[in-house]
């Protein structure tokens, strides 16, 4: 058993070398945090929010994946935001540990129809690691290699910009991550040193016909990582029903798949969420659904925020809610 979940685990790590230095995206936009895709979210609302992410992923395998991460957004003047996200995460041996800085200008295309572009720009530092204080002898390799020491660690410098357009309740965002090349081992000659990916994000929300304090929110995101043209799409449908005070509950579903085998999803599963006196929580799970189905009892994925420091913009393109 240990040998196959060890198989497994190398399996998907070779499969998935392109990705280091890009924090994976799981659900944690839907928990009404779009800041964690695009900085050009930075300043939408009224609010100072701060949103605390907790993912377990695999649960079940030892070593499998954990991330923790912080976003915390705010608007100043009445057309701009800036924000910060921190993150941890593990991956087996491996470390990430990191920072972003954001920045983002608001305008109105058109303010009759309620036409807005925003555009953002991120500086990120990232530090990678492989944690070779793990490593153990066994009975294959008694003796670890003297030559690997140090950690292996490297430092990252990078930028990603993005745009987002919105139409009423329609919106579609573009972002282009870790702009510039990495400083790669040129004896390896298998690790890419392009770590680009881009994104795109859009969807609808929609008020009921029946209920005004009702709406319903169907949404896309893809992602394309540009050394190995790798790609994955989340169809997600999110219900969401506020009270007379502004508070309210959210429930959703999101379905992942690689876009080169859209009926085998990588991943499905519920979400739900609740905002009581600008206190947020949300829970989001998910079934894996690849060979390491039968070895684990899927992901696991917790929201905790706040939002603070209420202060009206005089600029409809920083609006928080979508006016029908």
């Amino acid at each position: 058993m240990k040998k196959i979940i060890i198989y497994l685990l190398v399996i998907i790590a070779s499969k998935s070398y392109a990705q280091e230095l890009n924090l994976p995206v799981w659900t944690q936009y839907l928990a009404d945090n779009d800041f964690v895709i695009s900085p050009t979210y930075a300043g939408i609302g009224d609010n100072v929010r701060i949103r605390v992410n907790g993912l377990t992923q695999w649960v079940g395998i030892k070593d499998a994946p954990d991330n923790q991460s912080l976003y915390a957004d705010f608007r100043f003047a009445n057309r701009s935001g800036a924000g910060i996200t921190l993150y941890n995460d593990k991956n087996g041996y491996t470390r990430q540990r990191g920072f972003k800085v954001s920045y983002a200008h608001h305008l109105i295309l058109d303010y009759t129809s309620r036409q807005f572009l925003s555009l953002g720009l991120s500086y990120n530092l990232n530090s990678f690691k492989i944690d070779i204080n793990e490593f153990e002898p066994d009975y294959e390799n008694p003796v670890l290699d003297p030559y690997v020491t140090d950690d292996r660690a490297i430092n990252n410098h990078n930028f990603d910009i993005g745009a987002l357009y919105r139409n009423g309740g329609f919106y579609f965002s573009f972002n282009l991550n870790n702009i510039l090349d990495k400083d790669i081992d040129n004896f390896t000659g298998i690790e890419p040193n392009g770590i680009r990916n881009y994104q795109i994000y859009t969807g609808y929300i929609m008020q009921s016909k029946t209920n005004k304090r009702v709406e319903f929110e169907p949404s896309v995101f893809y992602q394309l990582f540009g050394s190995d043209n790798r790609s994955s799409t989340d169809i997600n449908f999110k219900y969401r029903k506020y009270n007379r005070k502004e508070d309210y509950y959210w429930l959703g579903v999101s379905y992942r798949f690689l876009n080169d085998q859209v009926l085998k999803p990588l991943n499905i599963g519920p979400m739900a969420g609740i905002m009581k006196s600008k206190f947020y929580f949300a829970y989001s799970y998910q079934v894996t659904m690849n060979d390491l189905v039968g070895y684990n009892s899927g992901t696991h994925m917790i929201t905790i925020g706040f939002d603070f420091l209420q202060g009206l913009s005089n600029c409809s393109c920083t609006d928080g809610r979508v006016l029908f």
